[in-house]
This record gives C-alpha cells, structure tokens and sequence, in this order.
C-alpha cells in the first residue's frame, strides 16, 4: 500500500494546521490539561484519516479481455438501460457506482482500449446520488473503444468532492485497469455498456476496483 501523489499537498497543508492548532491548544492557559490531551487525540485522529483516504492498496487483476473491471471501489447503486447522447448518440447499459469518503478513490479503466475522446466538464456540486448530477455537476467523460463498442465512463464530483485528477489524455492506448485518475471525497462514477452486454452486479454490490467483473461485453463475430 502507498500514499497517492494526488494526496500529498492536502495532507501537508492538513498537518500543518494540526500543528498549529495543537501548538495553539498548548499555549491557551484556561484549557485544561486533560481537554488539551483528547484535543491533541482528535487532530492525530483526523490526521490519520486523511492518509487513509489517500491509500492505495495493492490490488489483483485477472480479467478476460472483454471483461468490464470496476473503476472504482463503491456500491452499486444503478443498472439500467437509458440513453447517452454525448459520446454513443444513443441506448447503452448504464452502472452506476457510489463512492463514499471510506473507499478508496483513485480510477482504473474498466477495460482496455484507445482513449477516442476525453473531456472535462465544469458545473455545480449536487450530491453524488442526485439524479441530475451525472448532467449537472463537474464530470469528466472517457471514452474508450472496443472491438463491441465504445465504453464511455465519467468520474462526477459530489457535494464535496471538488477536484478531479486525470492521468490520461486524448488518443492514449489505456491498458486493462491502468490508474486514470483520482477524485477527492465522495463522489461517483458512472459507466456505459454496449446492449448486449452480460451485466453481473446489481444495485446494493460492493465492488472492487480492478478486481470486480461487473460485465462481460458482448461477443463480436
């Protein structure tokens, strides 16, 4: 397990506030010792936590080409058929995946592929499970091909997610489950299927990053 890059200023600047606040607690005469003590406990706490945050454990991977692998850690929330005009113009088989401040939140591709467009799109910070914020909030939109389709996936920020990382660019070749991005804080991850796609979780799945096969796409003849 390692600290991921995107994490480093963040904790810095976490810990320095820590610090200064310890060192603040320390030097005001009217707290008493033992408040001082659980205060000092409660910043190492808080401290800790945000290098958890940032972890990334090591993760197997074991898929079949055709084989969708999770993006992200999460819990399954939505599976359904609808429409996705940005990048297919048309029905796919949507998944959607909700990450909560606990999981981990870097992003692998789910499959591999040529990276046929890729865009960033600025707006609001609606809560992740609103249904208006795959549309709505500040998102990004991968989109690889395959030979049974194209594979669209979006990272889509929360209400407190305000910073999305990507690691890849436009025309890139992106190797099954290599590391595409990061996204701070809880938010969520959409992916798009092909019809006919053999689609395995179901909204209530935890899944893992790399390691679950959420769909096998359909066969090409």
């Amino acid at each position: 397990m390692y600290i991921h890059p995107a994490g480093y200023r963040v904790i810095l600047v976490f810990f320095l506030i820590a610090v200064a606040l310890m060192v603040l607690f320390h030097q005001v005469s009217w707290i008493p010792g033992p408040l001082k003590l659980v205060l000092d406990g409660a910043l190492v706490v808080l401290c800790m936590l945000v290098l958890w945050f940032f972890r990334i454990p090591e993760r197997p991977f074991n898929a079949a080409p055709n084989e969708i692998t999770a993006v992200s850690d999460g819990k399954v929330v939505i599976v359904e058929e609808v429409d996705e005009p940005e990048v297919i113009g048309g029905r796919a088989i949507k998944i959607c995946v909700f990450l909560s401040i606990f999981d981990v939140h870097a992003q692998w591709a789910p499959i591999g592929g040529k990276l046929e467009s890729f865009a960033y799109h600025p707006g609001k910070y609606l809560v992740a499970w609103h249904p208006k914020s795959s549309t709505l909030n500040e998102r990004t939109t991968f989109a690889q091909s395959t030979p049974s389709g194209t594979v669209v996936w979006r990272q889509i920020a929360g209400a407190v997610a305000r910073r999305i990382r990507w690691f890849v660019e436009e025309g890139q070749q992106i190797e099954h489950a290599q590391e595409c991005g990061f996204i701070l804080f809880g938010s969520r991850i959409d992916i798009y299927l092909p019809l006919g796609s053999e689609i395995l979780v179901e909204p209530g799945d935890r899944v893992v990053a790399r390691g679950t096969v959420m769909a096998r796409l359909p066969e090409v003849h």
